[in-house]
């Protein structure tokens, strides 16, 4: 008797092991596939425009504008996160490059649905069915979802990679999952 209640201790133990295990990897897969090496579109080819998503200034914005000059798109979006006072963000938006219409835009809700919003009504508008977006490398996947969404036409989606420390990037992983969260509890765009 004794040894059949030890046997199925035994069992139990190495089947939460397996469950444990199995959560493990699975956590870590999405991880990696979601934050760290999301798909992203190496060889961007022309589009409508090239949409910038808002987050940390400056540097990604310029890597957008940096697209444009290379001729894959005649029009550059840059969604404002930095606020409408805000002298450089001005001088980004007052961008003069030959050929290309640099427009920015404050997101209402300041949110990437915001953003989303917004791409799809100046789709709509402008007649775009091809657009390369810019975000971070731990944003592709989720902006792709809320994007996929609401402008449900061609995306390429690249990130502009951005060198943060340990503690930053643990945190900044736990504001994507939250925001993955609730993007999965909202529905339609």
């Amino acid at each position: 008797m004794q040894a059949a209640v030890s046997g199925q201790r035994r069992t139990r133990r190495v089947l939460a092991a397996v469950v444990a295990l199995v959560l493990l990897v699975t956590v870590g897969l999405t991880v990696e596939r979601a934050y760290v090496q999301p798909q992203v579109d190496r060889s961007l080819q022309h589009a409508d425009a090239i949409v910038v998503l808002g987050g940390n200034p400056y540097d990604r914005f310029e890597y957008g504008l940096r697209l444009a000059e290379q001729g894959l798109a005649s029009q550059v979006v840059l969604s404002n996160s930095v606020g409408e006072t805000d002298t450089r963000m001005q001088d980004l938006c007052a961008r003069r490059i030959t050929g290309v219409d640099v427009m920015c835009f404050l997101p209402k809700p300041w949110t990437t649905r915001g953003e989303a919003q917004e791409i799809k009504r100046l789709a709509e508008l402008r007649g775009w069915t091809d657009i390369i977006v810019v975000t971070t490398t731990a944003h592709v996947e989720r902006a792709r979802f809320i994007l996929e969404r609401c402008y449900g036409a061609a995306l390429q989606m690249t990130d502009f990679p951005e060198h943060r420390g340990t503690a930053e990037t643990v945190f900044g992983w736990g504001y994507q999952s939250a925001g993955w969260l609730k993007a999965l509890y909202q529905t339609g765009c």
